[in-house]
C-alpha cells in the first residue's frame, strides 16, 4: 500500500459559508476551491462539539469529548488514552504540529489542583504523543494577537514571531517541510486560531485592511435576521478566512516545489462555526459573549475538503457526515484500522458511495453554555438541554428538556422555533428516539427527555 503524506489544515471558528466552494460570493478562498475541484467536498460536514478544547480532544483521539472528561475548555487530554500520533508514530509516520493545541491546561476541580500552560511551554507528557517537530502555543490566543505573538519549540525554547499570525504560524509548517528528510512519510498537523475573536479584545482582528478589502460583504441569512455583531464584526473575519486560504496555498506551493504534493493527501476542515452572538443570549459565560456553543448550524455546519490519494475527481458529497470521523478517516489514509476503537466512520466510503445501511445525520454534545445534545437530520435539528445544571461544571445529564425544532426545508436560517407546534409532534417524538440512540451509543446511557 502506498503510504501518503498527510497535511491536516484547521482553522477554528470557521462557518462553512465563507468558502467560494461553498457559495460565498466573494473571491475568498480560490486554493481551496481549486482543491475542492480536484478532490472530495463534504457539503454537510458537521462538528460533534462546538467548543475548541472538546473537539481538539475528539480529533486527537476519535472518543466523544464526555468519553475523556474533556467536556468543556481547560480540561487536559487524559493520559493514558491511546492518540491519533500515537498511531501514526507506529504506523511508520514522522509527526509534526504546529500552532494551537488547547488541550494541556486545566482549572481546579476539587480532585485536581489547577495547571495553568496556556502561555508556558506544553509538557512533552502533555503533547497527545506528538514526538517530533513542534511549534506549539497551548492557548494560542493568550500567546499572540493578530500581529506577533510567540509558540514553543520540542525542546521548550520560545520563539516570538512578528507579523500576521497566520503567516507566521504557516511559516512553521513550511519550515517542518523544508527540513524533512523524506526517510518516512509525514503528518503534519496546521492548527490555525483564524478566524476566532481576539478573546482579550473581543474582536475578529483580520490582516490590516480587511474592512476596505471585504467591505462590500453579503451577509448570511441568518446573520442578517438576527444581527448580533457580525455587521461590524465581519469584514476581519473574511479577512481571516483569505489569509488562511493565502497560506494553505503557500504549503501547496511548497509541496509541489518538493515534488511530494501527488503523494500527499490533504485535509482542510475547522473545529466550529461562529453565530456572531445571535444565540445563546441568556449564557452567562464568565463575562464573554458567546460565538459558538449551540446546535445551530452557524456553530455546527464547518467546512471539509479532502484532497489527495483516493480522494479525486472534484467530487460533491451531500451525505451528512461529521467531523468525528477525521482520526479513524487520517488513519486510514495510512492503512491503520482501528474498528470500533473510535468514533465514526472512514470517510472514504461515504465519498465512493458505500453508504448502504448509514445513518444519514450528526450528533453533537453541548457544554459551557448549557448542558445539550442534538442530532442534525437533512431535513431538521432537533436539541434538547438539561434545565437548572451549569453546562461548565456537567458533562451530561440524566433527564433532558426539548429546547428546539427547525424544519431546515422551510426555514434554512433556523429562525421559527417549532418544539411546541403539535402539528410536529410526531416528527419530534420520532427525532427523540433517535437522538436517545445517539447519545447511548456515545456515551453508554439513556437518559430521559421531556417536553418543553
Amino acid at each position: 500500500m502506498v503510504k501518503y503524506n498527510i497535511l491536516f489544515y484547521f482553522s477554528d471558528q470557521q462557518r462553512w459559508d465563507t468558502c467560494g466552494c461553498y457559495g460565498q460570493p466573494l473571491d475568498l478562498t480560490p486554493n481551496l476551491d481549486r482543491l475542492a475541484s480536484e478532490g472530495v467536498l463534504f457539503e454537510n460536514a458537521f462538528t460533534p462539539q462546538p467548543v475548541c478544547g472538546p473537539c481538539r480532544a475528539m480529533f486527537q483521539t476519535g472518543k466523544y469529548p464526555t468519553q475523556l472528561g474533556c467536556f468543556r475548555n481547560k480540561i487536559m487530554l487524559p493520559s493514558g488514552v491511546k492518540t491519533l500520533a500515537n498511531y501514526l508514530e507506529e504506523g511508520g509516520y514522522e509527526t509534526a504540529y504546529v500552532g494551537k493545541w488547547h488541550l494541556a491546561s486545566n482549572i481546579a476541580t476539587a480532585d485536581a489542583p489547577a495547571v495553568e500552560n496556556a502561555r508556558l511551554p506544553v509538557p512533552r507528557e502533555l503533547r497527545g504523543g506528538y514526538t517530533g517537530f513542534w511549534r506549539v502555543a497551548d492557548v494560542l490566543e493568550f500567546t499572540s494577537h493578530g500581529y506577533d505573538g510567540y509558540v514553543f519549540d520540542e525542546n521548550n525554547r520560545r520563539l516570538d514571531f512578528k507579523g500576521y499570525r497566520t503567516d507566521c504560524i504557516t511559516d512553521y509548517g513550511l519550515e517542518f517541510l523544508s527540513g524533512w528528510d523524506r526517510r518516512r512519510p509525514f503528518f503534519l498537523t496546521v492548527s490555525h486560531i483564524e478566524p476566532h475573536h481576539q478573546n482579550d479584545h473581543e474582536h475578529y482582528e483580520g490582516p490590516e485592511g480587511s474592512k476596505e478589502r471585504f467591505g462590500n460583504y453579503t451577509l448570511p441569512g441568518d446573520l442578517e435576521a438576527l444581527g448580533g455583531n457580525a455587521r461590524e464584526e465581519y469584514p476581519d473575519y473574511l479577512g481571516q478566512c483569505a489569509s488562511l486560504d493565502e497560506n494553505l496555498g503557500r504549503l501547496i506551493r511548497k509541496l509541489k516545489e518538493l515534488g511530494v504534493y501527488e503523494q500527499t493527501i490533504i485535509l482542510y476542515a475547522s473545529d466550529h462555526g461562529s453565530h456572531f452572538m445571535t444565540r445563546n443570549r441568556d449564557a452567562h459565560l464568565n463575562g464573554h459573549d458567546d460565538y459558538k456553543r449551540s446546535c445551530h448550524d452557524a456553530c455546527l455546519h464547518v467546512p471539509l475538503v479532502i484532497s489527495g490519494g483516493p480522494y479525486r475527481g472534484g467530487k460533491r458529497v451531500r451525505d451528512i457526515v461529521s467531523t468525528a470521523s477525521l482520526p479513524k478517516t487520517i488513519l486510514a489514509m495510512a492503512g491503520i484500522q482501528v474498528g470500533d476503537e473510535m468514533a465514526g466512520e472512514d470517510l472514504l466510503d461515504v465519498a465512493e458511495g458505500r453508504t448502504a445501511g448509514r445513518k444519514n445525520l450528526a450528533f453533537a454534545q453541548i457544554s459551557e453554555s448549557r448542558v445539550g445534545r442534538c442530532i442534525r437530520t437533512e431535513r431538521y435539528c432537533y436539541s434538547v438541554y438539561a434545565p437548572g445544571l451549569d453546562g461548565m461544571s456537567y458533562p451530561g445529564s440524566p433527564v433532558y428538556a426539548d429546547d428546539f425544532l427547525y424544519d431546515l426545508e422551510r426555514d434554512p436560517f433556523e429562525l421559527n422555533n417549532l418544539i411546541c407546534e403539535e402539528d410536529y409532534r410526531p416528527v419530534k417524538l420520532q427525532l427523540r428516539e433517535e437522538l436517545l440512540a445517539q447519545i447511548q451509543a456515545a456515551e453508554d446511557k439513556r437518559p430521559q427527555i421531556v417536553d418543553a
